[in-house]
């Protein structure tokens, strides 16, 4: 079974992003729970969390295919020993927040080596946040995404995402999300049949689709290889369909939150629509 949704909106409360999510027709979702862009937020109050759960419950919305995103500021590959802390310190009280709503993921961009230490250190620095907040947090499994390659940001490379999980521990608490305009744009070709059948396959000699956790759904503003993230709807930019129709139509991908980060919300519940047409 497909489910799909988009990372919604859950201001005044992690409660909201449930009702904004069955507004679309989602079956799946994301959201933060806490301001993505400031390190410090209030704890989530204890009514919140109920109302957030009772919410789920009466939305018969699976706690699996929520997808939590963490902060843009964390960093769990940053080359210095002050930020690297403050990273690894917002990223296990993301864990705790996701814990205490009873989400069992938490999806998260690698890090970046901010060209100050090699690709290979930033990696061993990531996997080494990964194994710490395993030990703060118990449950959690920690969901690499792919990035495009911007700037000095790990992951646009699927060895990238290998080598991370070849050192965490607890590899039954590590996971990829896909993202298909950050795949694009760090050179994977998607956007045919035949280059589906290819980087797929290739996806699943390097990582293994069994490390496969989440996709994000995207078009892209774009060309192929472009290292640029810049997000597009699905039927609109570079990418073209072939991609969203060989996620729709292939097993790899059930059971997973397939989720729209797309760039007019406006039209989610048409997009969300058009994809689950495509699986029919």
């Amino acid at each position: 079974m497909k489910y799909i949704g988009a990372h919604v909106s859950a201001s005044g409360g992690v409660e909201n992003a449930v009702a904004n999510a069955l507004q679309i027709g989602a079956n799946a979702f994301a959201l933060f729970t806490k301001n993505q862009r400031q390190w410090l937020a209030k704890p989530l109050s204890e009514s919140s969390i109920k109302r957030f759960k009772q919410a789920l419950y009466q939305a018969k919305i699976d706690p699996k295919q929520v997808l939590p995103h963490d902060s843009y500021l964390i960093n769990l590959g940053h080359p210095e020993e002050a930020g690297l802390a403050k990273s690894r310190a917002a990223f296990i009280d993301e864990m705790q927040r996701c814990e205490q709503l009873g989400l069992s993921l938490l999806n998260f961009h690698p890090g970046s080596h901010l060209r100050q230490i090699s690709e290979q250190q930033c990696i061993a620095r990531i996997a080494e946040s990964i194994n710490l907040a395993h030990r703060q947090v118990p449950n959690v499994v920690a969901v690499i995404e792919n990035t495009a390659g911007q700037g000095s940001n790990i992951g646009y490379r699927f060895e990238h995402l290998a080598e991370i999980i070849a050192l965490v521990e607890d590899k039954s608490r590590v996971g990829v999300c896909l993202d298909t305009c950050h795949t694009f744009s760090g050179g994977y070709d998607i956007s045919s049949a035949a280059g589906c059948e290819q980087v797929f396959t290739e996806f699943g000699r390097v990582v293994g689709f069994d490390y496969l956790r989440g996709m994000h759904l995207n078009g892209s503003k774009t060309a192929l290889g472009s290292r640029v993230d810049r997000h597009d709807c699905l039927r609109e930019g570079t990418i073209g369909t072939a991609v969203f129709e060989h996620i729709m139509r292939h097993d790899e991908f059930n059971g997973i939150p397939l989720i729209l980060e797309t760039v007019k919300p406006e039209i989610w519940a048409d997009e969300i629509a058009w994809l689950r047409s495509l699986a029919a």
